[in-house]
């Protein structure tokens, strides 16, 4: 997902339109006191709303003092701590349907419907041979292995294939091999990573869960299957599109393989959220309401950003508190 270089190009019109990007032209204050440790989740393209977050943090002046990641939050997070945010955000603006179009390189024969190695390529035009060692603060990128199952946490070593392996979305992406394990996207285990942050004993972790506005309160409901389906039956001899009614004041989505696949994967990221979530809560969790913004479109990068900007400015003064407790 990395196209960076000399782009500063302006974002999709059609999707950014009217939304102003945070300000980011000043450098960041300098604080002195105890820092907060991120536990950044998974959540596709609206996990450019880390970029948000983070700007509005750096704005404040409050210290990051750590990142585990998860996902996309792996590759935001890695980007922060090596310095290369600026040039995240440029990608992420410049995306348009056809340019991300562009970077995928279909593999039917492989393990994935994608090999990414056009990803990959720009993502060493700016992270090549950097490591887990040249970061200057704790960084975890959180992967699961698929022959075990195993919650893998990833901290030393080559950066980009630390942050492949945690974004290596199964049946989209090809897993990624790493000293003998095959890896894939950590939010099968551990969607949103504060047990990593508390493994590593932070005082202070917030979270930020991309996910907390999609499916309500995860209702249970009583359901007849008398009645005859008329979507996705044969009509006339052709069988009609699978729609999907998102809900209030969301438009209606066809799904393809593809959409069934991530719609499914965005379902048990979500149990097993609230689930890790309730057991090892964070102390402050940041929920971006993103709910409105598909898991594939990562074109609406300046929507996102935006959003996670205005989200955390809201919550500043609870930080602050907080940090003020622990100083």
């Amino acid at each position: 997902m990395l196209d960076w270089g000399p782009l500063r190009a302006k974002a999709d019109s059609a999707d950014t339109a009217g939304l102003k990007p945070p300000p980011s032209t000043h450098a960041p204050r300098e604080s002195a006191g105890p820092g907060i440790a991120l536990a950044l989740g998974g959540g596709a393209a609206r996990g450019w709303a880390h970029i948000g977050v983070l700007r509005a943090l750096d704005e404040a002046g409050i210290r990051v003092a750590m990142v585990a990641g998860t996902s996309i939050g792996a590759l935001v997070g890695g980007c922060y701590l090596a310095g290369k945010l600026d040039q995240l955000e440029d990608f992420a603006r410049s995306l348009t349907r056809r340019r991300i179009l562009g970077l995928l390189d279909l593999n039917f024969g492989g393990s994935g419907l994608f090999g990414g190695m056009k990803l990959t390529t720009r993502m060493q035009e700016h992270l090549e041979g950097l490591t887990f060692a040249d970061l200057g603060r704790p960084f975890v990128c959180v992967a699961a292995e698929i022959r075990t199952g195993h919650e893998i946490w990833i901290s030393s070593g080559s950066l980009i294939t630390a942050m492949r392996a945690s974004y290596a979305l199964p049946g989209v992406f090809e897993p990624v091999v790493c000293n003998g394990r095959v890896l894939m996207d950590g939010a099968l285990v551990n969607p949103v990573p504060v047990s990593v942050c508390r493994a590593y004993e932070q005082p202070l972790v917030v979270a930020v869960n991309l996910h907390y506005d999609l499916f309500g309160r995860a209702a249970v409901i009583r359901h007849s299957a008398d009645l005859p389906e008329r979507e996705g039956q044969q009509l006339d001899g052709v069988k009609a599109p699978l729609i999907v009614e998102r809900g209030p004041n969301r438009h209606d989505s066809r799904l393809g393989i593809t959409g069934v696949m991530v719609e499914a994967f965005n379902i048990i990221q979500d149990r097993i959220s609230r689930a890790r979530l309730a057991g090892d809560p964070p102390d402050l969790s940041l929920q971006p309401k993103l709910g409105h913004i598909g898991l594939t479109e990562f074109y609406r990068a300046g929507e996102a950003i935006q959003i996670g900007y205005d989200t955390t400015k809201a919550q500043l003064s609870e930080i602050e508190r907080m940090l003020t407790v622990l100083a």
